[in-house]
């Protein structure tokens, strides 16, 4: 499988993400200092919002992601893979579910649980090793749930922080749907029928919905 080519939604090689990447197209950094710099710009420059949902395929395109301020997790995974191969770097997405113990009050309301399916994050090859990233929570995010921000030193698994800054459950993973080489459309779509059926059906002749 070929994890560098471009895609319809890692269309890598379309202006805004050429414009995103130029600063870290360069033989002065190193394949590790790029996934690096690429994996911090994108986490913390964009910000995370779990309740502002798309079910068009537009929507998914690394490009038009790429024009917002914000993004969910899926967002931003499917960013940062374009990012990473236009940099030459093979990347993935890698779907999951989680669940949430901190801040949760909205979470639940909104979505009836604290469990988050699908959740996006990115798989990199760098040295012969596949390691796993996630980009979701920027600075400001993680300070409000008392959590220190998720960094990424290119040698090591980057996931969800198990616990907060004060030893209490943070983030559980509970089920692995495994690697995609592009974005699965039709999976997403079934996975959140099947576990937020009453969201969905406010979709009903809309492409987005703010919950």
């Amino acid at each position: 499988m070929n994890y560098l080519t471009p895609t319809y939604y890692f269309d890598y090689e379309t202006e805004e993400i050429q414009k995103l990447i130029k600063e870290y197209d360069t033989t002065e950094l190193t394949e590790k200092e790029k996934a690096i710099k690429i994996y911090l710009k994108i986490r913390d420059d964009w910000r995370y919002d779990a309740y502002h949902i798309n079910l068009s395929k537009k929507c998914f395109k690394a490009s038009f992601i790429a024009k917002k301020s914000k993004g969910h997790c899926v967002d931003k995974s499917i960013l940062l893979v374009a990012c990473l191969r236009g940099l030459g770097i093979p990347a993935r997405i890698h779907l999951a579910k989680v669940k949430n113990h901190i801040g949760v009050e909205r979470l639940i309301q909104k979505f009836g649980t604290n469990e988050l399916t699908p959740h996006g994050m990115v798989n990199v090859l760098l040295n012969d090793q596949w390691l796993k990233i996630s980009p979701a929570f920027n600075k400001a995010l993680c300070r409000k749930c008392n959590v220190a921000p998720l960094d990424f030193d290119g040698e090591n698994d980057s996931i969800f922080q198990e616990y907060n800054n004060e030893g209490n459950v943070f983030m559980e993973y509970l089920d692995d749907y495994g690697h995609f080489n592009d974005v699965p459309f039709d999976f997403i779509l079934e996975n959140l029928n099947v576990h937020y059926p009453d969201i969905v059906k406010q979709f009903e002749g809309k492409k987005e919905i703010i919950l």
